[in-house]
């Protein structure tokens, strides 16, 4: 579904992403973990097209997208959620899923599933996002991410300041996404207890470098806690 290859990618003169590869598979969730400023962000960056590659390539679906617009990578098929969530606060909770279906014909219906998988937006449906708590942002967003079907979704640190009630939530959402096995998640993520609880396979970065890469359940035999440890 994904492969990122030998991928290399600089910020000015600093060497960011060094030969990293990674992939994602239908019906599977692959984790990435690490410290802060070790590339993990950068490296969602590169695959949806917001900073450019210097060498290695991206397949998705099967075709190279290394030279595709942001747009064209999510019309291909590739959801995504920001770090920070991003949503559009002084948009309705509707407004900021229509804003999912931005590249769908006009009239195309928000999903009912994504009700299903978060009831509290449904509730919140003409609310203004800024007036969402952080939980429920986060809720929205990738609910957003959600509707256009993606075959690959790709999320950023979705845990980051939110309650653990939610979190719980979120991680139920994203198992059942895998295992109804027509889409691949790829996830960034430093909570440690989440990142395994989901994980079906893992790679570590440390300074721009892949330095350990596995199956989930192998990640406590392999230490995998003690490399990410702060």
């Amino acid at each position: 579904m994904l492969s990122i290859k030998n991928v290399n990618q600089y910020y000015g003169g600093s060497h960011i992403l060094r030969d990293v590869s990674a992939e994602a598979h239908l019906g599977k969730v692959t984790v990435v973990l690490g410290r802060n400023g070790v590339g993990k962000t950068t490296l969602l960056k590169s695959l949806m097209g917001l900073v450019p590659i210097k060498t290695g390539s991206i397949e998705f679906d099967g075709k190279p997208i290394q030279g595709a617009t942001p747009y064209q990578r999510a019309r291909a098929g590739i959801g995504f959620v920001p770090q920070g969530r991003e949503i559009f606060a002084r948009l309705t909770v509707e407004e900021n899923l229509r804003m999912g279906l931005a590249y769908k014909s006009g009239n195309t219906p928000i999903p009912a599933e994504l009700f299903e998988l978060f009831p509290v937006l449904k509730q919140m449906i003409n609310r203004r996002g800024g007036d969402l708590s952080g939980g429920q942002q986060q809720q929205l967003a990738i609910a957003r991410a959600l509707a256009a079907k993606p075959k690959l979704l790709v999320l950023d640190e979705p845990t980051e300041g939110i309650q653990p009630s939610i979190i719980k939530d979120i991680g139920r959402v994203i198992r059942m996404l895998a295992d109804r096995g027509d889409m691949a998640i790829l996830l960034v993520e430093q909570y440690y207890d989440f990142a395994q609880e989901l994980a079906d396979d893992y790679l570590v970065m440390e300074r721009g470098v892949v330095v350990a890469r596995g199956a989930g359940k192998d990640m406590e035999a392999q230490g995998v806690r003690q490399l990410v440890a702060i």
